[in-house]
Order: C-alpha cells, then structure tokens, then sequence
C-alpha cells in the first residue's frame, strides 16, 4: 500500500509547507502549477492508453460508463453534495463577519477535500496499485498534490494538512478492493483496466488545463464496467473472428 502512504503524507507535508509561506508564495505561481499538473496528468494518460489489448472492449466500456454517468447525473450530484456540506459546515462553523481571511473559509476547504479525496486518478491509481501491485499512478499523483497542497495551504493553512488522513481511508479501502478482484482478472484485463484509466486521466488533465470541462465523476463508471467488457471481449473476438 505504497501509494495511498505516500500520497497522503506528501498532502500533510505540502499542507505544513504551505502554511508557514501563507501568503509569500506569488501569484503567478499558484497560476502556474496546476497548468503544468494538468499536462503532467495528460502525459501519463497517453501513456496508459497504450496499454491497451482490446480496444473495442476500452470503448464499451468508457461510453457504457459515461451514458450511466449522465442518466444518474453523478457530476451533478457530488457537486449539490459539496453544496449541502458547506452549508452544513458553514452553519455549526460560522466564519467571523467582516474578516476577509474567514469569509468562505469552509466553503472552500470542503471543495479542496473533495479535490484530494474523491479525485479520479487517486480512485483509478489506489485499484489499480491494489489489483497489479504498481504504485505509479499514485507515486505520480503524489508529486501533483505535494504542489497543489502547498498552493491550497498557502491560502487555507494548517487545515489541508489535515486532508491526508480521510484520503488515506479512502485510498486504502481502494486498494484493498483491488486486491480482493486481483485473483479473477487476467493481465489483458488489466491492461484494459489501465487504458480506461488513461483516458480518464486524459481528460483530468485537460480539465485542469482549462481546455475543455469533461465531466471526469460521470466517466468514473467506465472503471468498474473496464473488467467485465475486457473478459466479455475476450470470449467474442474469438467467435467474431477479431
């Protein structure tokens, strides 16, 4: 469990970072590094589409995945969620009135929580280190998110430090679910599984980018359904003559 270990104690320590520059860190910087995430993010996609054994089952699987995305409105969801938390948060939490540095402190916070914890490549990397035992996704993501939370805590303080420990939970239960599937996929399968999440990845990073607004949480579908397509695949090329 690699991964998940070292991603949330970069988090703790690129918050601690982050805190004792508070302000100092220019603009220009916090504009600067999520662009070179964002192509960091879109390299490594590239890189796992390769991957890729069956390309029609990586098909199926992103485009089943996205249509069940949009019909339960999954984007649209985690966001009314954030929603009600900051409200939840902001009314047992109410910020100082008049103090600017306190004003949508909770609203924000809550949003980079989400960011860290519910993020598609920590999602596909903490499966994927479960199922194949590579923590490379999350070794990478853990070079992004020492920046990103070291831009966050400059604003928000100690507290993003403190987003390291709900993440590890998450990643780690992740993980351990991967590794439960190991012993019923094969390695094309994984490497479908990869692929799939090469795309997502693809698509984060131009999000992050500012290039195009893809819904990355309606895509996240296409993970769980990347297995089932692969072995399906596998049974009809054969017939199909493919």
């Amino acid at each position: 469990m690699l991964g998940p270990l070292v991603d949330s104690a970069v988090i703790f320590l690129g918050g601690l970072g982050g805190a004792a520059l508070g302000r100092h860190l220019p603009a220009r910087v916090r504009l600067a590094m999520p662009l070179t995430c964002g192509i960091i993010a879109i390299g490594l996609g590239a890189l796992l589409v390769t991957r890729a054994q069956h390309l029609p089952a990586v098909a199926l699987a992103m485009l089943l995945g996205a249509f069940i995305g949009e019909l339960l409105y999954l984007e649209r969801g985690l966001e009314l969620a954030i929603g009600w938390a900051q409200r939840q948060a902001e009314r047992a939490w109410p910020a100082d009135k008049g103090n600017p540095r306190m004003e949508g402190f909770v609203a924000r916070y809550v949003t980079v929580l989400v960011l860290f914890c519910a993020s598609g490549m920590g999602i596909f990397g903490s499966i994927n280190e479960g199922m194949t035992g590579q923590a490379t996704i999350l070794l990478t993501k853990s070079v992004l998110d020492l920046f990103t939370a070291l831009i966050f805590a400059a604003e928000l303080g100690l507290a993003v430090a403190l987003i390291a420990l709900p993440q590890l939970l998450i990643q780690g239960g992740l993980y351990l679910s991967g590794s439960l599937i190991l012993p019923l996929v094969s390695p094309a399968m994984l490497a479908d599984f990869s692929a799939c999440g090469g795309i997502i990845l693809l698509a984060t990073g131009l999000r992050i980018c500012g290039i195009k607004i893809f819904p990355i949480v309606n895509m996240l579908p296409a993970l769980v359904l990347a297995l089932p397509c692969a072995w399906l695949w596998s049974r009809l090329a054969p017939l199909l003559g493919a």
